[in-house]
């Protein structure tokens, strides 16, 4: 804080005039003061026996300086901190902020994942030292682990925020050096099937999670996601899942952020960068890619993020991929008067510096975002860029009319299965019935195979009509999802008539 007090005299020296020169706290660039002229009416309006001229100069910037901290000016005027320094207002293209994310998926399942404890103090250790602004991740599966990192972060990211989702949870989390402001979690309507206990994506509930933030007095909604796994390539089941996962992350994404003044998103999307899902979720958001937009890149080659050499990785499922694929991402965009640009990204390269261990299965992502202020609020681009996304739109809705097929078809054979299982059932107490009133001679069946066929035929029907409602579930999530692209497209074919 920087405090020069100029006193002039008036009648009589009652009457003072300052200037206070005081660096804020909070809401402006550090090192850039600001400047108050206040005048000193105290000493002026107190009675001629109680005025003190020998100590007005002093008691009214005391007064101030004690009140500096409580009270933010209304009109600045940007100064230099230098003595002598000629004054300078803010002007377009002036530098902001600049911001370090580092995201990562931990890969870290209590007693399934290898050496789940070891890497995730690991993980804890380096982000103590590397002291990022912004730390996004997924798979931390155990609250236990995340409680750990959150003691051991708690010096450097001193905000930190868990989403609790589904039955194990869903892994998100995020460590902050900047106070968290508000959160909120929206759970996927479709996450894989119940039933695919191999994969256990269904009992993870994937989400995203929301963090809402004012850093410098800018506005920042953080999105955190993890959406379903391929597994397979060739024959993937869960495409239409994943898709509709894509378009309510989009759409969750949209109708949040207007508030906002820069958006930024980090997860593992399980999508590759051309995969439809992709570029779904960047053309109906407008978000940029960090990998695509930096202007320094560090890592493995175009940017992979599961990597064959990863000795965590499975590598048959890499073999059409000799030099890994891209599925972890770091996407932005500015909405108000804001341009964002990505000075550099890295990923990590296998062991972490003096382990014989990566951190996870999958490389971190991290990056480094230069904000700066620009004049006008940037626009919204019509014309050929809504003639590709409607092109997008429509191959998703595509897709996910191909899901809803399939979903209708096993709700069909779910609901048959139920109905013969009941049938079966029927049957069974006609016998029973029969048997006991007499009408029969003799039970046709043996008690022990009677009983375990009725249990059987029970057991069926429950099964079977779990699934019935479960497809029935997931055809109308289909159902209205592909009724919401068709919304979305015809209104962006509409547009360049409009125009």
């Amino acid at each position: 804080m920087w405090v020069v007090w100029v006193h002039g005299s008036l009648y009589g020296g009652s009457l003072g005039f300052g200037v206070v020169l005081a660096c804020r706290k909070g809401g402006e660039r550090p090192g850039v003061p600001r400047a108050l002229f206040l005048p000193s009416f105290l000493p002026f309006a107190l009675p001629q026996p109680f005025r003190l001229p020998s100590l007005a100069p002093w008691l009214c910037p005391a007064a101030l300086c004690w009140l500096l901290g409580a009270v933010t000016p209304t009109h600045s005027l940007q100064v230099s901190p230098l003595p002598g320094a000629a004054c300078k207002t803010p002007m377009e293209g002036e530098p902001t902020l600049r911001l370090r994310i580092f995201d990562l998926n931990c890969w870290a399942i209590r007693y399934l994942s290898k050496r789940r404890q070891e890497r995730v103090r690991l993980i804890g250790d380096t982000l103590r030292q590397e002291g990022f602004d912004l730390v996004l991740l997924q798979e931390v599966w155990s609250e236990q682990d995340y409680s750990d990192l959150k003691v051991k972060l708690a010096g450097c990211y001193p905000f930190s925020h868990y989403f609790r989702s589904g039955v194990i949870g869903s892994g998100l989390c995020v460590f902050s050096r900047f106070p968290i402001l508000d959160t909120l979690l929206y759970q996927y309507s479709l996450n894989g099937y119940p039933y695919m206990l191999q994969h256990g994506d269904w009992f993870g509930g994937k989400s995203v999670g929301l963090v809402i933030m004012k850093i410098s007095g800018i506005i920042f909604n953080v999105y955190i996601t993890h959406l379903h796994a391929e597994y397979c390539r060739d024959k993937d089941a869960y495409l239409p899942h994943r898709l509709v996962q894509a378009w309510e992350l989009a759409q969750f994404i949209r109708h949040t952020s207007k508030a906002a003044d820069l958006v930024l998103l980090g997860g593992d999307l399980n999508m590759h960068p051309e995969d439809v899902g992709i570029r779904l979720l960047r053309g109906w958001t407008g978000l940029r890619d960090a990998f695509a937009e930096a202007t320094h890149f560090e890592g493995c080659k175009n940017g992979c993020t599961l990597v064959p050499n990863n000795c965590f990785t499975d590598k048959s499922e890499l073999l059409p991929f000799p030099l890994g694929i891209r599925i972890d991402y770091i996407l932005y965009k500015a909405i108000s008067s804001f341009t964002v640009k990505c000075e550099e990204l890295k990923t990590t390269t296998g062991p972490a510096p003096g382990m014989d261990i990566p951190f996870s299965d999958h490389e971190a992502v991290m990056a480094t975002l230069h904000i700066q202020r620009q004049g006008q609020p940037a626009g919204a681009t019509l014309g050929t860029a809504d003639l590709a996304l409607a092109d997008v739109v429509t191959e998703a809705r595509t897709e996910v009319g191909v899901g809803l097929r399939a979903a209708q078809r096993q709700r069909y054979s779910s609901g048959r299965m139920a109905v013969l299982a009941l049938l079966l059932l029927l049957l069974q107490a006609v016998a029973a019935l029969g048997t006991l009133a007499g009408l029969g001679t003799e039970q046709p069946f043996p008690k022990l195979s009677f009983c375990l066929l009725a249990f059987l035929a029970l057991g069926v029907l429950v099964l079977a009509t779990g699934l019935h409602l479960f497809h029935t579930m997931e055809v109308k999530m289909l159902h209205g999802t592909e009724d919401q692209m068709w919304m979305a497209l015809r209104a962006l074919q509409e547009r360049p008539s409009e125009g």
